[in-house]
């Protein structure tokens, strides 16, 4: 199933809130990927911040070919959902 991000920001400590289409919503921790040589350029907090929504192909996008899979961050807030009522 496909799941569309509706909404997307960021907040303090390189992390993103997410809102996707069917209600889910949360925060998700890259920290420890922006500390890689892959995910250098948006190691700093200024270029962390300008995330946006592909409107194309719905990923989080920072441009400059930094994207991050809706389905993948999806699963990620959905196993924290999970993991919250337990």
């Amino acid at each position: 199933m496909n799941h569309t991000i509706t909404e997307c920001r960021a907040e303090d400590n390189y992390t993103l809130w997410l809102r996707f289409d069917d209600g889910l919503e949360g925060r998700v921790y890259l920290g420890d990927l922006v500390s890689t040589m892959s995910y250098s350029a948006i190691s700093d907090e200024a270029s962390f911040n300008r995330v946006a929504i592909d409107p194309v192909s719905n990923a989080v996008t920072w441009g400059g070919g930094i994207d991050l899979d809706p389905e993948l961050l999806y699963r990620d807030l959905a196993t924290q959902s999970q993991a919250a009522l337990h």
